[in-house]
């Protein structure tokens, strides 16, 4: 018994415009997998929000193209994960599916993944999950409520304005407010989906009509003009950060194509060039801002420094990316952790955060 590998489900794809990227960051997670300690069972969800599974070798289709990666339906099972199941798979199409899971690792990227959705689910099946729970999850993802948290907890954060479908966001007060070039994002998505850099008049509205299409609720912020710097944490209740790295974008900026689709999108400098005292400012704030936002496992702090010092958070990412070359696991494994021996360490992160959560109380005693 004492040998028994703890069963993995890997939760990945989802109904987002972020499915590809959590598709190739499941197949890193799968293949990185120690599997002396871990059993993987996958659990992948379509764009339509079908959740099946499949045996690792026949889950994805054109895994090795970021554009064409695909769930491989014709060769899954529908499943669902039901309240109180303590983890253990329900079969919908045939019955007699004999699979369950110890702990899950979501690998979900965007709303209904990484938005505090999954994780309740998570929760209500009383099964331990890699990552920040529900409150940290949906902070996190918003970035309207993300900053103004941050705003509350003394963490400089660039000026921000918000608009809900419906309002039509004008220009010239936005440009006077603001000033030019402004970026304007979906406030819950992330990997850059939707977000643009508006320079003038006409760029604005369509900049502001491409957010609504993914959101309803819109953040335009700023351009902070400094370097991007971002940090990775680790830990529950006392977390640790990682040596920081920089970005520099060959693009306008580190747009979704950058990050995902052109090899050359960016250049990672891991360490980035920091004296040692600007070093010990990231990582202070990056564990900060995870407090802050009460998130739990990991997180990815982005920051922009200037040119005279000033640093500024832009965002968390509570799911953070896990391809090969994501900042996530590099930024660890520049810091003396790899990439297998992270995934292993998220795991028993999930694992001690649900045993203790166990010993609450769930009656009054009085």
């Amino acid at each position: 018994m004492e040998n028994k590998r703890i069963r993995v489900g890997i939760l990945f794809g989802g109904k987002s415009a972020e499915h590809e990227i959590s598709l190739l960051s499941a197949k890193n997670v799968i293949d990185a997998l120690d599997r002396t300690k871990y059993e993987p069972v996958l659990i992948g969800i379509d764009k339509s929000g079908r959740w099946v599974t499949s045996e690792p070798s026949k889950f994805l289709l054109n895994h090795t193209d970021p554009k064409l990666i695909a769930l491989n339906k014709a060769e899954s099972r529908d499943v669902a994960l039901v309240p109180q199941s303590s983890g253990k798979l329900t079969g919908l199409d045939t019955a007699g599916l004999d699979r369950s899971v110890d702990v899950v690792f979501p690998i979900l990227h965007g709303p209904l993944g990484e938005d505090g959705a999954v994780q309740g689910l998570l929760k209500l099946a009383n099964v331990p999950f890699v990552g920040a729970g529900v409150l940290g999850s949906a902070v996190g993802m918003d970035k309207d409520v993300m900053k103004r948290l941050l705003r509350d907890a003394g963490i400089p954060v660039p000026k921000f304005l918000v608009f809900g479908r419906g309002q039509k966001p004008d220009f010239a007060a936005v440009s006077k407010a603001l000033g030019l070039p402004v970026f304007v994002k979906p406030a819950n998505l992330g990997s850059s989906v939707g977000i643009s850099k508006a320079k003038d008049e006409a760029g604005f509205h369509k900049a502001v009509a491409t957010a609504f299409r993914y959101d309803t609720k819109i953040v335009i912020e700023e351009n902070i003009k400094g370097r991007e710097i971002e940090c990775a944490v680790l830990g529950n209740h006392d977390p640790k950060a990682s040596i920081p790295g920089e970005i520099i974008p060959t693009h306008e900026f580190y747009s979704y194509e950058a990050k995902y689709l052109d090899e050359d999108g960016a250049r990672l400098e891991i360490p980035a060039k920091l004296d040692a005292a600007t070093v010990r400012r990231v990582q202070e704030m990056a564990v900060k801002t995870f407090q802050a936002l009460n998130c739990e496992g990991m997180g990815r702090v982005d920051f922009f420094l200037t040119a005279d010092g000033t640093l500024y958070v832009n965002e968390i990412n509570t799911i953070p990316g896990f391809t090969k070359i994501s900042m996530y696991p590099k930024l660890w494994e520049a810091s003396g952790i790899g990439y297998t021996q992270l995934i292993g360490r998220l795991i028993e992160l999930a694992m001690e955060r649900f045993q203790h959560e166990q010993t609450l109380s769930s009656s009054y005693d009085g």
